[in-house]
C-alpha cells in the first residue's frame, strides 16, 4: 500500500477508532455507562444533535456555514408549542414549525447565493433576528405543554429503542442517498470544491446552494420539534450553542471547513462521539465548565488532525 492510500484510509476510519477508544475507556471508568437506561439516554441525546448535524454537513460540504441553526431550533420549538397550547393540533403545529425552518433556510440560501456575502455574516444576522423574535414574542418565558400524543415523539420508545433515534436513522439514510447517489449530491460536492468551475460547467449554483440551506433549516426545525417534545416545553433559550455541536460533529466526521469533502456517515460517528463524551463527563461528575473546555479541545484536535492528514495526502500526490 502506498503512503497516499494509507493516509486516506487513516482519515476515513480514524473517527471510528477514536469512538471505540472512548467507549472502551468508559468500560473501565464507570459501571453505569453500559446500563440499558443510560444507553437509551445517550441514543436520545445523540439523535437530536445528529439530525441538526446532517444539514450542517451539507452546508459545510458546499463551502458554507450556518450559524442560525440554534435559533431555528428555538423558533420552531416555540411556534410548535404555541400552536399546540392554543389549538391542541399537533400535526398543524409540527408542519408550521417545519415551515419556519424552511423559510429561514430559504432566506439564508438565496441571500448567500445571490449577494456573495460571506455565509458567516448572513447566518449570524439571521440567528440574531430569529433569537430576538423568539425572546420578544415570549418575553423569554417558556411555554409548557401537556399533550401526551406530542410527547411520544421525543420521549417515546419502540421496544428499547428511542423514537428520536429511529427518526435520526431514517434521516441519515435519506441524506446519504441524496449526497452519494443523486446529481444534487454531486453538485454540492462540486460547488464546495470549486464554485467558479461549477458555474462554468453549467451547474445551477444559486439553486443548489439555496436548496442546501433550505434542507439545513428544515432539519434544524425538525430537531427543534423533537427537543420541544422531549422537554414538554417551548423554551426560548433552547438552541443556544447548538450550532457549535453541529459543526463539531461534521468536522470530527471528516467534513472540511474549506468545502468539497465530508460524508454523512462520518457525521453520525462525530455526533455519537460528542454525545458519548458529554454523557461520560456527566457520569464522572465533571464540572460543566470543564465540559466546555473538553468540547472545544475536541473541535481543535479534529481540525488539526484533518489538516495534518490532508497535508500528507497532498504531499504524496
Amino acid at each position: 500500500m502506498d503512503k497516499r492510500k494509507f493516509w486516506i484510509i487513516a482519515r476515513k476510519y480514524a473517527t471510528f477508532a477514536i469512538l471505540c477508544l472512548i467507549v472502551a475507556a468508559m468500560f473501565f471508568l464507570t459501571d453505569r455507562f453500559f446500563t440499558a437506561n443510560n444507553l437509551s439516554n445517550v441514543g436520545r441525546q445523540v439523535s437530536m444533535n445528529a439530525i441538526l448535524s446532517v444539514g450542517m454537513t451539507m452546508v459545510i460540504i458546499s463551502g458554507g456555514i450556518d450559524l442560525s441553526v440554534g435559533a431555528i431550533v428555538a423558533m420552531s420549538g416555540v411556534v410548535c408549542a404555541e400552536i399546540i397550547s392554543k389549538t391542541g393540533q399537533v400535526v398543524l403545529a409540527i408542519l408550521a414549525a417545519l415551515l419556519i425552518g424552511i423559510l429561514v433556510g430559504f432566506i439564508n440560501g438565496i441571500l448567500i447565493a445571490k449577494t456573495q456575502i460571506a455565509p458567516f455574516i448572513i447566518t449570524l444576522s439571521s440567528c440574531s433576528i430569529c433569537s430576538g423574535i423568539v425572546q420578544a414574542s415570549t418575553m423569554a418565558m417558556p411555554i409548557p405543554l401537556d399533550n401526551e400524543g406530542f410527547k411520544v415523539l421525543g420521549q417515546g420508545s419502540l421496544a428499547i429503542i428511542p423514537i428520536p433515534f429511529l427518526v435520526m436513522l431514517f434521516i441519515f439514510i435519506l441524506a446519504a442517498f441524496l449526497m452519494n447517489r443523486t446529481k444534487f449530491g454531486r453538485y454540492v460536492y462540486a460547488i464546495g470544491g470549486n464554485e467558479k468551475a461549477s458555474i462554468v460547467a453549467g451547474i445551477q449554483v444559486i439553486k443548489i446552494k439555496t436548496m442546501v440551506y433550505v434542507l439545513c433549516g428544515f432539519l434544524a426545525a425538525l430537531a427543534g420539534v423533537i427537543y420541544t417534545s422531549r422537554l414538554s416545553s417551548g423554551t426560548p433559550s433552547l438552541g443556544e450553542g447548538y450550532e457549535m455541536d453541529a459543526i463539531t460533529a461534521a468536522v470530527i466526521g471528516g467534513a472540511s471547513l474549506s468545502g468539497g469533502s465530508g460524508g454523512i456517515w462520518g457525521t453520525l460517528i462525530g455526533a455519537i462521539i460528542i454525545g458519548v463524551i458529554k454523557n461520560a463527563l456527566n457520569l464522572l461528575q465533571v464540572n460543566s465548565y470543564y465540559q466546555d473546555i473538553v468540547t472545544g479541545a475536541v473541535v481543535l484536535a479534529a481540525v488539526l488532525f484533518d489538516r495534518f492528514i490532508q497535508t500528507r495526502v497532498n504531499e504524496e500526490s
